[in-house]
């Protein structure tokens, strides 16, 4: 029996004030791999994931995760949002906050387990944050903020994950160390996608590539999609600078994209 897709998007359109930011998409994603969704400023990438999970309401389209309704695989589902939007001011320690991702897995009227905290403390110990555990979130730097939204993540033990920006704000340590972990749920056979602004490091860290500008450009595997070609199409001359590395399709260089 084939494997249904881990993501499967058709003709999904969202606008606001009657201006479209996404137009007619169609997305197609298997399972098991590493995907960064690009773009330029304003080309529709956190809204994308916003309304595949039904955070926004799109005006058409449909949405299915491995063949199913959104609404009945929340379970394997993980989301980690762009750390810019979150209220780290709210009085919660590290652990509180990831043991946050095992509500979806306990209900909210049900307390965690001592099993449920070991597992919270399992998360921190692969973002090498359990020496934190009881550090309030606000003390925190800002790699240190998004590698416990990866914990969080990583404890709902989900099949699909979603993530806006994860290398955003963090030093080169800490997104080696990101990167690690989603390689990681990668090999697992787990599926992730992920809002990425960096295009020179795109060829290295992913295997898969979507880019978008309101409308889909293209997508699929990063050897035949990002091509000097798609790469005008999305960004014009706004780029400024590539990898100057040789992809099957051709040199990467900042003189071919003007």
């Amino acid at each position: 029996m084939e494997t249904p897709l881990a993501l499967q998007v058709t003709d999904l359109t969202l606008a606001y004030a009657e201006k479209p930011v996404l137009w007619d998409i169609d997305l197609d994603v298997p399972s098991g791999v590493l995907m960064a969704i690009v773009g330029p400023n304003g080309a529709g990438k956190t809204t994308l994931i916003k309304s595949v999970l039904g955070l926004l309401k799109p005006a058409a389209g449909r949405v299915s995760i491995y063949g199913k309704a959104v609404e009945t695989q929340r379970h394997r589902i993980g989301y980690v949002p762009q750390r810019g939007s979150v209220d780290w001011d709210f009085p919660t320690n590290v652990l509180d906050v990831v043991m946050m991702g095992r509500y979806g897995k306990l209900g909210w009227l049900k307390r965690p387990s001592k099993q449920d905290r070991e597992l919270a403390l399992s998360a921190l110990r692969k973002v090498e944050m359990e020496k934190f555990a009881s550090r309030q979130i606000s003390q925190l730097s800002g790699g240190q903020q998004q590698r416990v939204f990866l914990a969080r993540a990583l404890v709902q033990d989900a099949d699909i994950y979603f993530m806006d920006e994860p290398f955003q704000g963090v030093d080169a340590v800490t997104e080696r160390a990101i990167i690690q972990i989603l390689r990681d749920l990668r090999q697992s056979g787990k599926t992730v996608i992920a809002v990425h602004h960096d295009l020179q490091t795109v060829p290295e860290y992913f295997d898969w590539v979507m880019l978008l500008d309101v409308k889909r450009i293209a997508s699929g595997p990063v050897k035949d999609v990002f091509t000097n070609e798609n790469l005008r199409r999305a960004y014009g001359g706004r780029v400024g600078f590539l990898a100057q590395q040789p992809l099957e399709t051709g040199e990467l260089s900042p003189d071919s994209l003007r």
